[in-house]
Parts: C-alpha cells; structure tokens; sequence
C-alpha cells in the first residue's frame, strides 16, 4: 500500500442502477434545466497504490441527482426523468491530467428514497480517446467504482436553500446508508474535503479527495458494476440492467460490454455548444 501519498484505497463499491456510458466529455456537467442548486466544483485526483504516483488519461465519469432527487439518462421506476434516457444534466466524463486529476463543475446532490446525499465516480483505465475528441470506455478496464459521502449537517444546511427545500421525501443520513457503511473503513474515508467560497452556502462549495486505486485492476466483473444505458448518435437506450429493483441485469452491455451491434468508438459524447448554466 502506498505510504507517500494520503490517498485512500478504494475498489469497487456499486455504481447503483443509473450508470450511462457514452456521456458528454466536459468538466461543467450543470445544463440550462434541472441543475439549479448549490454549486459543487470538485477536484479528483487518482493515485496508483502500487507505486504512489498520479496516473493520467484516467476517464472518470462522475453522476449525481439533482436538487430535488432526480437522475437524468433514466427513465424507470422511482426516477422519471424529463426527457428519459436522451437526459443528460448533471453527468459528463473528463480524462485526468499529468497531476492525476479530473475536475467537475457541478452541484450538491439532493436527495431520494432510501439513500443519504452522494455523488458517484467510476473510473476508466485505458479508455480510448477517439479521432472526434469523444471518450470510448467500452471494453476498457474499469479500475475504481465509487461514491462520495457528504457531512449530515453541510446537506441540512444545502437542504434549507431552494430548490432542495421543496424535496419532500424522508431524508436518510449517512449512518442510515448501507453503502456509506461499506465505503467508510481504516483505509477511505469517502467524504470530500471542502471550503466555502463566500460568506453563503448558495455562494457555493469547492471540494477536494485523492483516492488510490490499483491501475492495473479491473472490475468489469464484479457484481455492483453494469450500465444501464448508453448513448449513442440516434440517444439515449436502456440495456435493461437494473442493481436493486427493476430488471434483471441481462440486457444488452449490462455488463459493460458493447451492446449487440453496437460500432466500437461510435458513442455520441463530443462536447456540447455550450456547458454552461
């Protein structure tokens, strides 16, 4: 395990039923609709625990709710979202940097049923940077699936801003959360370090971790990891894998494999006109 550095080990804890592959590569992942909230800019940075350097061209998708407890990509039941599986606020894919470190501009995840506030990571070793400056992970090694955790009381005090404040389902704190109990041991600690960037809550959060992982490791088939859709130039498609309800996990690339007749390298995630707010 590497000493040098203060990174955490973390491996594989499930990626939940809303992964989508083939998202937009852009750190800011706010669009015009439905990423109202308290602005999260969040640095990630990838350290390999074999030999306790930052590793580069990791692709790193990160994907979280919104405000009010709502996923875009996915259409099923308990998460309706506003334009289905052709939705894509609030989810994007950047490669790391020299430093190991991929950035997002995004916003602190509301809340669901049955799970306290987090933001899930999954991490592509290997992904292929094709000739149109889209991410293909397709097939490429997944070497880290994660979610990150936030304090109870920095969410209560996001939750009295609004929109949060008009989510009316019962809140689960962390300690009430099976998954942040799995997360959180002597090795990781899955909670971000983070500042205020003013005076305010709603002036914002900048929030920091560096996480190990062992670049040469591949989780493609551990049991929590599976997409659930993937977009392509014609959308957004559901592959029918589900983790805790709704579907069987059999679709097509549920298991991160292209879907049956699906072009190697033809995901539709070239950067947006625009990436702003």
């Amino acid at each position: 395990m590497c000493k040098r550095h203060a990174a955490g080990y973390l491996y594989a804890i499930t990626d939940g039923p809303y992964y989508v592959v083939g998202e937009k590569m852009r750190s800011n992942v706010k669009e015009a609709k439905y990423s109202d909230g308290v602005d999260l800019f969040l640095e990630v940075q990838y350290i390999d625990v074999n030999t306790c350097e930052p590793i580069p061209s990791v692709a790193v998708d990160i994907w979280n709710c919104n405000a009010t407890g709502v996923y875009s990509g996915i259409s099923t039941i308990g998460n309706y979202a506003e334009g289905g599986y052709n939705s894509t606020y609030l989810r994007g894919i950047q490669l790391t940097d020299a430093d190991g470190v991929a950035s997002f501009e995004t916003i602190f995840p509301g809340h669901y049923s049955g799970r306290a506030v987090h933001t899930h990571l999954l991490a592509h070793t290997n992904a292929k940077v094709m000739p149109n400056g889209t991410i293909s992970v397709w097939n490429a090694p997944v070497s880290q699936i994660g979610q990150l955790f936030w304090p109870d009381d920095l969410r209560a005090e996001v939750e009295e801003t609004y929109p949060y404040n008009t989510n009316t389902v019962a809140l689960t704190t962390n300690d009430e959360d099976m998954w942040s109990v799995l997360q959180a041991d002597a090795s990781y600690d899955p909670f971000p370090q983070y500042v205020y960037l003013g005076d305010s809550i709603e002036d914002g959060l900048f929030a920091w971790i560096q996480i190990g992982i062992n670049g040469s490791a591949d989780y493609t088939e551990d049991e929590y990891y599976g997409v659930a859709a993937y977009i392509d130039a014609e959308g957004g498609h559901s592959t029918g894998y589900s983790v805790g309800g709704g579907g069987n996990g059999t679709g097509p690339g549920g298991n991160g494999t292209f879907p049956s007749g699906f072009p190697s390298g033809s995901l539709s995630s070239a950067p947006p006109a625009s990436t702003s707010a």
